[in-house]
């Protein structure tokens, strides 16, 4: 997955796939919400996409299942970087696949990967959060905290957010602007 994006107007005229790689960069590979976001071309701006993709996963359009697999595409946090997006390593605080990690990291993740297996177990999806750059440590008391919550569907719903809040830095990112 690249993490450059082109600008809307050529994107609304590309093939579907390259459509789907570039809705990809911004939601990482989830089918059910690249799908529909293609059958709604044009669009403005990548704003608007992005307005859509909220709408769809917040609302009543995706089915339990498509909600699942939307939300489950997305990495999970502290995971091993070899199988992170470009973007999803850069948000995660890692500046590359080679770097060795320190024995603090490896504990870091160690415990997000035990948090992460309670969380799932616990909901049936994986735990989305907007990292907004803190440190992978930082995360450890957000997701102990929304284990506690025992909400499932606030858990959906708070996860599908913060996809849009990955999706709008994401944006940001690649086109140096944030209103498109």
């Amino acid at each position: 997955m690249s993490d450059t994006i082109p600008p809307i107007e050529q994107l609304n005229r590309e093939t579907p796939e390259i459509f789907i790689e570039a809705v990809n960069t911004l939601f990482e590979t989830a089918p059910p919400l690249a799908n529909r976001l293609l059958a709604a071309r044009p669009y403005k701006s990548y704003l608007d996409l992005i307005d859509l993709a909220e709408t769809v996963c917040l609302g009543n359009e995706l089915s339990e299942q498509d909600k699942l697999d939307v939300i489950n595409a997305h990495p999970r946090i502290g995971e091993n970087k070899t199988n992170l997006s470009a973007m999803s390593l850069k948000e995660q605080g890692y500046n590359n696949r080679q770097t060795s990690e320190s024995e603090e990291d490896r504990q870091i993740n160690a415990t997000l990967a035990e948090l992460n297996k309670e969380y799932e177990a616990k909901y049936g999806f994986k735990f989305v959060v907007f990292v907004a750059g803190r440190p992978r440590s930082q995360i450890i008391p957000i997701i102990r905290e929304r284990i506690a919550s025992n909400n499932k569907e606030q858990e959906m719903k708070t996860g599908m957010t913060d996809m849009m809040l990955i999706a709008r830095d994401r944006l940001k990112k690649a086109t140096g602007e944030s209103r498109l």
